[in-house]
């Protein structure tokens, strides 16, 4: 239990934090039009294509930015939902309000390649990881919450995730979203993707064995319909590590920033 403290902690500013903004917004929480990247209810299969490209600074020592380039697929039906890297397969809902899933997911900008820097040389690659697990959402006038547990079998790495967020309709065309989001990795992630093992030492870079941490997150993400099909999306993002993480040798940034920006014709 004592793993799990710093993550009730931030989970509780999480709710805190997303109380507040989500009360002065009550006057538009009656409007808030459904977001492609969630799975929600339809009544007909829905087919959507696009372009995602990204950047985001990596904690990484002698790694500054990383871009990143995926072709957005969109598929909505009434059991399946499938946006980017997530794929989602549709519980029975509990109303309105609770929905639940049982999710794949691909961390396709997970680890490194020892060839990305000095600092890495020696180190065997890290990989990124196709993860599994379960989510359920509680979607109420003041805020979408969100519960995401996530397991990796081959770093043998779990992640839980709790999330806020609340949409602010703008104009017909244009919604704001800010989010918040705490996870916390148990001590096999941390190790497997920022751990020194003892055959990777060296003179500048001693052993580390990761320890369970939770990192928090926070952003504010536009959604603007340039027609009824054409969608533009965009996500700013800051991301603070926590201690397990930054303790990291292989580390030199406690927090970063992210850029995202897609479009998706829907058909």
């Amino acid at each position: 239990m004592h793993n799990f403290k710093p993550f009730l902690r931030v989970a509780a500013t999480t709710m805190i934090g997303t109380g507040m903004f989500a009360l002065t917004g009550l006057a538009h929480a009656q409007i808030q039009p459904v977001t492609v990247e969630e799975p929600h209810p339809v009544d007909e299969t829905q087919w959507g294509l696009g372009l995602g490209v990204g950047m985001e600074h990596s904690p990484y020592r002698g790694i500054t930015k990383r871009f990143s380039a995926l072709p957005l697929v969109m598929y909505e039906s009434r059991n399946i939902h499938f946006f980017g890297n997530t794929l989602d397969y549709k519980l029975p809902s509990y109303g309105d309000a609770f929905t639940f899933t049982l999710r794949a997911k691909y961390d396709f900008g997970g680890g490194y390649k020892a060839s990305e820097s000095a600092n890495l040389q020696g180190m065997e690659n890290r990989n990124g990881s196709l993860w599994g697990g379960a989510t359920a959402t509680w979607d109420n006038r003041f805020a979408k919450l969100s519960l995401e547990w996530l397991t990796a079998g081959s770093t043998k790495g779990s992640t839980v995730t709790l999330g806020a967020e609340h949409g602010f309709v703008m104009s017909r065309r244009f919604k704001l979203t800010p989010h918040i989001s705490a996870t916390w990795m148990n001590s096999n992630y941390v190790d497997y993707y920022y751990g020194v093992k003892a055959n990777e030492v060296a003179v500048d870079r001693p052993a580390y064995i990761g320890q369970s941490t939770s990192n928090i997150e926070g952003g504010l993400r536009a959604e603007y319909a340039l027609t009824p099909k054409q969608l533009i999306l965009m996500d700013v993002t800051d991301l603070h590590r926590g201690s397990g993480i930054k303790n990291s040798p292989l580390v030199d940034k406690s927090s970063s920033a992210g850029f995202r920006i897609g479009y998706l014709h829907k058909f």
